[in-house]
């Protein structure tokens, strides 16, 4: 039997042992009144001499996560959910029984403690116990060297072990919510209404997108779990609620990678009267507004490279970016042949059938999105590739779109919408009629038009990628550090 399983094995042997005594070893009376963090902000200044004339008793409970025996004596440190505290336990404080269930207790295990505040001689904050409650044996040892693992996988598939190990990981998660919370507040603020919309459809759309696919029994009708809200927030703009925004969680059956997972996270937020242009404004705002609530400042490092959001940011359209970046002349894009030569010498395997724009974008995924590092708007896409944005006034075949980046990935993108339901209806029937053989599902969303058909306000709608916008504000390199519980091929 290995190290590890005889561990197990003894901690089991403990738990037994604490059934035929009696003692429940996972109890749930014990209810603690106070955090580690509130005991440091009371006492961590005060003098030992001060703390000797607390006369009020404590209750803190916690995770064992060091120990220190001297045989009379034992020190304890306990983590909760605001931080660490030392403990120090005694059996003429204790008593025989609390004091014999001390001396069993291992690395892992929770527990409730009730004591006063007193500081060691080495100057550390610390309570003494008097009474003591095991709450949860852990009959899996925390990993001694878990902080060296070089098994990323396996920090993500247990992340449970992660937290409890790594305070760094907690705090990314906590960073995330003040995130998430912030975001709501400034929406809220702007009179935007925060809305929920179906998670399956009958019709995917709102993106180009493989979805997943299930079945309703009682309907015996197959559904998707949504690519997008986009199209039913847009119904809600017909509807009168002029400002909408979710927070939503959105699938899509492709590839994972440092910046994709299957299940991830967006805002997506409408406003009536208003067009891309509009929401390139608020999108500095808010994210300018955010780093200053997370981080304390519009400028930060991410993954060494020093990130300014101070407005105004550049803008540049699609295909300028392509030839600046590229360093090819705008005769390239004139000749198809030598545009399609271009792109093969890049490595894009494009197809003769594609169309100027959805070569244009291919290319612009190869040879600009890398070298974005500054926030960057990418500006008025192919209508090819738009077939939800409204058409610029005064440039045939282009849409009022924009995309956001920042270190080199896509955080937003945005576009002034199409509410001319003529118009909709035959985008929707060009995508058919060019349908590739890629295994997209493509169907007209018949509803959609009929809402159209009621007369949508002119309106700029816009996504942006949470757990990119968080990968960015607590310098994570992966989309799985950002993700409590990232999609993993399955355990062997």
């Amino acid at each position: 039997m290995d190290e590890g399983r005889e561990l197990i094995e003894r901690r089991r042997q403990k738990v037994a042992a604490l059934r035929r005594e009696g003692i429940p070893p996972y109890p749930n009376r014990f209810k603690p009144r106070h955090t580690t963090e509130e005991l440091r902000q009371r006492f961590g200044t005060l003098p030992a001499e001060a703390l000797e004339t607390v006369a009020e008793t404590f209750a803190l409970a916690g995770r064992v996560m060091a120990r220190r025996d001297f045989g009379k004596a034992i020190f304890l440190q306990i983590q909760d959910r605001k931080g660490q505290l030392q403990l120090y336990l005694r059996q003429d404080a204790l008593g025989e029984v609390a004091y014999g269930q001390a001396r069993d207790i291992d690395l892992g295990d929770l527990i409730g403690v009730e004591g006063r505040p007193f500081r060691t001689r080495t100057g550390e904050l610390t309570l003494r116990a008097q009474a003591l409650v095991p709450l949860a044996k852990a009959i899996r040892p925390l990993p001694e060297k878990w902080h060296g693992l070089t098994d990323i996988e396996t920090r993500y598939r247990q992340r449970y072990v992660d937290l409890i190990v790594n305070p760094q990981v907690r705090e990314l998660f906590q960073r995330r919510s003040r995130i998430i919370r912030r975001l709501r507040e400034f929406f809220d603020a702007r009179d935007f209404l925060e809305v929920e919309t179906p998670m399956m459809h009958q019709i995917p759309g709102g993106a180009a997108a493989r979805p997943f696919k299930t079945h309703h029994q009682a309907l015996d009708t197959d559904l998707y779990l949504r690519i997008a809200p986009e199209l039913y927030l847009k119904r809600l703009l017909v509807g009168g609620f002029e400002r909408v925004y979710e927070i939503n969680r959105n699938f899509r059956n492709e590839g994972l990678s440092v910046q994709h997972n299957p299940e991830f996270t967006m805002v997506e937020f409408y406003q009536a009267y208003a067009t891309y242009e509009d929401l390139m404004e608020l999108t500095e705002e808010l994210l300018v507004h955010l780093a200053k609530e997370v981080l304390g400042s519009a400028q930060f490092d991410y993954q060494g490279t020093s990130v300014d959001l101070t407005p105004p940011w550049e803008r540049l359209r699609l295909e300028e970016a392509v030839l600046k970046f590229g360093g090819i002349g705008r005769e390239v894009f004139a000749d198809p042949e030598q545009a399609l030569a271009y792109a093969r010498s890049l490595g894009v395997g494009a197809d003769p059938t594609w169309s100027r724009g959805e070569l244009l974008t291919e290319l612009f995924e190869v040879v600009v999105q890398p070298r974005l590092h500054r926030p960057t708007f990418i500006l008025d896409f192919p209508v090819e590739v738009s077939p939800l944005a409204r058409s610029r006034d005064d440039a045939p075949g282009l849409v009022e779109r924009f995309e956001l980046y920042i270190a080199g990935r896509e955080i937003a993108n945005a576009f002034s919408e199409l509410n001319d339901p003529e118009e909709q209806r035959g985008r929707f029937e060009a995508q058919l009629r060019g349908a590739r053989d890629d295994g997209l599902p493509r169907e007209i969303d018949e509803d959609f038009v009929r809402a159209l058909e009621y007369g949508m306000p002119p309106a700029a709608g816009e996504g942006i990628g949470i757990d990119r916008l968080v990968m960015l504000f607590t310098n994570a390199a992966s989309i799985r550090e950002v993700i409590l519980f990232p999609q993993l091929r399955p355990e062997r």
